[in-house]
């Protein structure tokens, strides 16, 4: 009988011993990742979403190109590609990396399911021109041990008066079915990485397409579906813990193409559509921003399509795509900034050329006179350039009446690239090429002197395009 109670008794011992593996096991987990984001000299945000699975599920129902509602009788976790979420808490903790002692950890915060099941964390008094490093746990509600954690790492804005360098990259147009790595999704955030390294990446638009098929996402239900099928890539996952990002929307990840206040796309209203976008991104209050980044560089992320005209409405100057508030705001701040390059990034072309049946940017007819009060004002500015996203090709083109110079970064994918071609190349043109990649911009010092280098790179990081300006001190 002693042998028996003794036997149990161990086995009771073993049993608690093991019981936090055994909750960590049953999760939450984090399979759509983490985002850091909205980085200046002394802040950022950190998305956070908790699972029920540590990765998207791999099998599942397939969907048919038709569906645009889940099949009868089948939830969201039952379909392929699937990562459903988890009711949960999540906690951060972080440090620089020089001084790993020095730990700051916020305290643990519910993830919110009305949100699909995700929750944004503001990191404060940062220091500036500093790399952080941080842990992202998660738990079941209310319960000690964490069931998952992500590490991360991010480097703060240098201050004003820094000539620290600067390395940034834009992208733009993706989307699950057009990744060119089936299993880890987009190659070029692995090449960002190894032949850039960036400080942080910015997002022109068009993140993910809820008006193409597999499934059509005409339901709450299925935009959220499509955001976590992306994110859940592990090419993605693994770039975006470690390098912090700005997001722009644009039509395709807002309702649908072409897409102007007031629109619906099947049961997602337009005001829906602009929450879920900031459900899914560490976004600030408000789409438009400026981010100084050292006494070299300074951005502007331009808002496109919250302020809008309609695209038919007759062109003039009540015509919009900026609106007047962030118009105006965008003047002032622009001309007023004292940094060596400023930087205009749009998620649609500006100078141009586009294709003449598109009605929907300011390089249109339709919107002729914005367009222009835009060209002339920021080709009169000096060291001024525009980067935009949007259009599946690659170009750097300059106004040949205002001198505006336009960068586009093209899609993500060599698969995503068309909708123009070499025999469209006009005098506006400086480079042309009809494949996908990304853009890089570099701004450092070269024996005293500020320099710009943009350049254009394939899918798989080689540069295929470049220019250099030497800017003033």
């Amino acid at each position: 009988m002693k042998s028996i109670i003794s036997a149990a008794f161990y086995s009771c011992i073993s049993l608690v011993a093991s019981l936090p593996e055994i909750l960590a096991s049953q999760g939450p987990f984090m399979a759509t990742g983490i985002k850091m984001g909205e980085v200046d000299q002394t802040s950022a945000i950190v998305w956070v979403r908790l699972t029920k699975n540590e990765s998207y599920r791999s099998d599942g129902r397939e969907w048919e190109k038709d569906d645009e509602a889940l099949p009868a009788g089948l939830s969201i976790g039952d379909m392929q590609h699937s990562a459903a979420g988890s009711e949960g808490e999540v906690r951060i903790s972080f440090w620089p990396t020089s001084n790993p002692e020095d730990v700051k950890r916020l305290q643990w915060s519910s993830v919110v399911p009305e949100k699909n099941f995700s929750a944004k964390l503001e990191l404060k008094n940062l220091s500036p021109g500093t790399e952080y490093a941080l842990k992202v746990e998660g738990r079941p509600s209310g319960r000690g041990q964490s069931s998952v954690e992500v590490l991360g790492s991010f480097k703060t804005a240098p201050s004003r008066e820094s000539g620290a360098p600067v390395k940034f990259v834009l992208v733009t147009c993706h989307d699950f079915p057009r990744r060119d790595d089936l299993i880890n999704g987009h190659h070029i955030y692995p090449a960002m990485l190894d032949h850039v390294n960036p400080d942080f990446l910015v997002h022109a638009g068009d993140i993910e397409y809820y008006d193409k098929p597999f499934p059509w996402a005409k339901t709450e239900a299925l935009a959220y579906y499509k955001w976590d099928r992306l994110f859940g890539l592990p090419n993605f996952r693994e770039f975006y813990r470690q390098v912090p990002a700005y997001f722009m929307k644009d039509d395709h990840d807002l309702l649908r193409n072409d897409s102007v206040p007031g629109d619906t796309y099947g049961e997602l209203t337009w005001n829906r559509g602009i929450e879920i976008f900031n459900e899914t991104f560490p976004m600030g209050d408000r789409p438009y921003r400026t981010v100084r980044w050292g006494k070299d560089l300074q951005i502007w992320l331009m808002e496109s399509r919250e302020y809008r005209s309609p695209n038919k409405s007759p062109d003039g100057p009540n015509k919009t795509i900026w609106g007047e508030k962030q118009k105006e705001w965008f003047f002032d701040t622009f001309a007023a900034s004292n940094a060596t390059f400023r930087i205009v990034i749009n998620p649609n072309p500006i100078v141009g050329p586009d294709r003449e049946k598109k009605k929907d940017n300011h390089a249109n007819s339709n919107f002729t006179y914005e367009g222009d009060e835009l060209r002339a004002f920021i080709g009169s500015q000096r060291n001024a350039f525009i980067l935009n996203g949007d259009r599946h090709w690659q170009y750097v083109s300059v106004d040949e009446k205002t001198g505006a110079r336009e960068y586009s970064c093209g899609a993500g994918t060599d698969i995503h690239a068309g909708g123009f071609k070499q025999s469209l190349r006009s005098s506006k043109h400086r480079f042309l090429r009809i494949k996908g990649g990304f853009l890089s911009v570099t701004v450092e010092r070269d024996s005293g002197s500020p320099r710009i280098s943009l350049r254009h790179h394939d899918v798989h990081g080689e540069v295929v395009n470049e220019d250099v300006f030497v800017g003033e001190n």
